[in-house]
C-alpha cells in the first residue's frame, strides 16, 4: 500500500479565493491546461499522518493572525507546477508560518500562488503573464487558513482533495 502524500496550503479568504479561482479558470480555458484551487504551499510532499498534521497546523494557525500580502508580481517559469504564478515577498507572518511547518524548507522558501500548471507556448504566455501582472500586481490577497490536502507532485490534480483546514487566529 502506498503512504498518503499530503501537503500545507494557505489558502485564501473566500473572496480572493474566488478571485484566483477566476483566473486558474481562464487561464485553463485559454491555454488547455489543468484546473486547481489557488494556494500557496506552505510544505508539500509529506507523508505525515492528517492526525499530526492537524495538531501542528492548529498551533500554527493559532499563532497567527489572518491577513493580508500584496502581490509582488507575476512570473513565470519552466517548472510544471511554477509556469505562471503571482509571487509574494516573505513577510513576518509567512515566515512564521513557514518556519512552524516547514523549517527545513525555509532557505529555499519562495511564496506564490501558482495561476497555471504546465507547458505554455513561450511567446502567449508572456502575453497572458504581462496582462494578469497588470491585474493583480500591488492587489492585496487576504490569506485565512491553513489546509491539509492530498495532493503532491505524484498524485494527478484531479485526486487533490482538501482533508481539513484551521482558520487563522482572528485579528
Amino acid at each position: 500500500m502506498t503512504a498518503r502524500i499530503h501537503s500545507l496550503w494557505l489558502m485564501p479568504a473566500p473572496s480572493d479565493e474566488a478571485l484566483l479561482a477566476g483566473i486558474v479558470g481562464e487561464l485553463s480555458g485559454r491555454f488547455d491546461t489543468p484546473l486547481f484551487a489557488p494556494h500557496l504551499t506552505l510544505q508539500g510532499d509529506t507523508e505525515t499522518t492528517p492526525e499530526l498534521l492537524e495538531q501542528t497546523i492548529t498551533a500554527a494557525a493559532a499563532a497567527v493572525g489572518a491577513f493580508a500580502e500584496p502581490v509582488s508580481l507575476v512570473e513565470g517559469s519552466d517548472a510544471y507546477f511554477r509556469s505562471f504564478y503571482a509571487r509574494f515577498a516573505v513577510s513576518s507572518a509567512l515566515a512564521t508560518l513557514k518556519q512552524a511547518l516547514d523549517p527545513e524548507g525555509f532557505a529555499s522558501f519562495m511564496p506564490h500562488v501558482s495561476l497555471l500548471y504546465g507547458p505554455v507556448e513561450a511567446s502567449a504566455k508572456a502575453a497572458a503573464i504581462a496582462e494578469i501582472n497588470a491585474r493583480l500586481a500591488g492587489r492585496a490577497i487576504r490569506f485565512a487558513r491553513i489546509g491539509i490536502v492530498t495532493s503532491g507532485q505524484d498524485v494527478p490534480i484531479t485526486d487533490w482533495r482538501v482533508v481539513t483546514s484551521v482558520a487563522l487566529r482572528s485579528a
